[in-house]
């Protein structure tokens, strides 16, 4: 696998969004295809998330398979405004497992503003969630507005935070302009093919 056959992915959204969920259910669909995926999380301090992936996906992903990168800064400086750590982390990585060809970069949790480096990915899912209310893709921001998909997740506990399903999509639609929204329970997999097939679209290499 050369370095130009690895599909660059990443995964951003607020604090709580979900983000290290929709990874756990992610990856189990895409070694279902045949993929062969890799993730790097990011925290300020800790090795919290990369831990929690770990544990979730044993006996699915080899835990050497995943690596936490401790930022020490601001999520969006560690894969926008200088990625060098994440590049460094998922060049050790390729090293040192040649036959990935998927690797997932978990930001830690920001706000709207959050946008990848295209020196760090391909393409970027950025997540929202139903708890935040109906009115978060209204306030727009580049994460909402640019990302390449929009994730939508916890839509089962939609009615119990009052927040409006129907009225959220359709904001997100509206302000997207025809890029993808999708509706997502990562606990259950609801949603994740249609996530796994538009991430299928970024890749050059065909499985």
């Amino acid at each position: 696998m050369t370095d130009h056959d690895v599909l660059r992915v990443g995964i951003a959204g607020p604090v709580g969004s979900g983000k290290t969920a929709l990874i756990e259910a992610l990856v189990p669909v895409l070694i279902a295809r045949g993929r062969r995926p890799a993730v790097i999380t990011n925290d300020i301090y800790t090795q919290e998330d990369a831990d929690h992936v770990r544990r979730n996906l044993a006996g699915v992903l080899d835990p050497e398979r995943v690596v936490g990168v401790e930022t020490g800064a601001c999520p969006h400086t560690a894969v926008r405004d200088d990625p060098t750590m994440n590049l460094a982390a998922g060049a050790e990585l390729l090293e040192r497992f040649p036959d990935v060809d998927t690797l997932i970069y978990e930001s830690g949790g920001d706000n709207l503003t959050l946008t990848f480096s295209p020196l760090l990915v391909d393409m970027f899912f950025f997540v929202l969630d139903t708890a935040e209310g109906e009115k978060m893709p209204r306030k727009r921001g580049p994460g909402i507005t640019d990302s390449d998909v929009l994730v939508i997740n916890k839509i089962d506990i939609a009615q119990y935070v009052r927040t409006d399903l129907g009225v959220m999509s359709s904001d997100a639609d509206r302000v997207r302009e025809g890029r993808p929204v999708v509706l997502t329970n990562s606990l259950t997999g609801e949603g994740l093919t249609q996530v796994a097939d538009l991430l299928e679209t970024y890749r050059r290499v065909p499985a």
